[in-house]
């Protein structure tokens, strides 16, 4: 009987042996089922933030478009405004530059009508 006890010992240890295998796959197996759910959670997670980025960045896009278009208007209509501002200028200094060479051209012909009348007389040697 001893044999048989020992025979018997060693059955249930196979036994016990082959359901702590059978418990340790089980255990690996729900780890591995859990990772990848978790894997799978974290992509979905991962793509609605890129997807959310992606949308903040074309309003951005967006927003700063319609801006340049204001903005482009709002440059055209001070550069016109500049530009009216200096022809406005321009106009006046006109003026006062004919006057001015009008006036310098009268300077030069009363030089020329001196050194004229001074050529013309006779030396007093």
């Amino acid at each position: 009987m001893q044999v048989s006890a020992g025979q018997d010992g060693i059955q249930r240890l196979l036994a016990a042996e082959q359901e702590a295998q059978k418990i340790v796959a089980k255990a690996r197996k729900d780890k591995s089922d859990r990772l990848k759910q978790a894997k799978r959670e974290a992509e979905k997670e991962i793509q609605g933030y890129k997807q959310q980025r992606e949308d903040a960045y074309q309003k951005r896009i967006k927003d700063d478009s319609s801006n340049s278009g204001a903005n482009v208007k709002r440059l055209d209509q001070e550069s016109n405004d500049q530009m009216k501002e200096i022809q406005k200028n321009i106009a006046a200094k006109k003026k006062e530059v004919s006057c001015a060479k009008i006036h310098g051209t009268a300077i030069v012909m009363y030089i020329v009508i001196l050194c004229l009348k001074i050529v013309s007389q006779p030396s007093q040697t």
